[in-house]
């Protein structure tokens, strides 16, 4: 099953660096960004989604909910 990270801040700086790292690890990765500047970078950065502040739970936990059924589904191809 695939790894999912949310990185609150992780479009800049030591953020950045760990959701990059994490991303080349084969991890799912969203960002979390306050503006819409960080939003291109996250995207620019590979990252799989990403979550305003402030966090909206729902929102969160749609991505949350995405994730998993892709992760799901891509477990579930792989033992066909």
């Amino acid at each position: 099953m695939a790894r999912v990270a949310i990185v609150t801040g992780g479009t800049r700086g030591i953020g950045e660096a760990i959701s990059i790292a994490l991303k080349d690890m084969g991890m799912q990765v969203a960002a979390n960004y306050a503006g819409n500047e960080e939003r291109a970078r996250a995207f620019k950065a590979g990252m799989d989604d990403f979550i305003t502040k402030p966090i909206d739970a729902a929102r969160l936990l749609a991505v949350a909910a995405r994730f998993t059924a892709e992760a799901k589904a891509a477990s579930f191809a792989r033992n066909e």
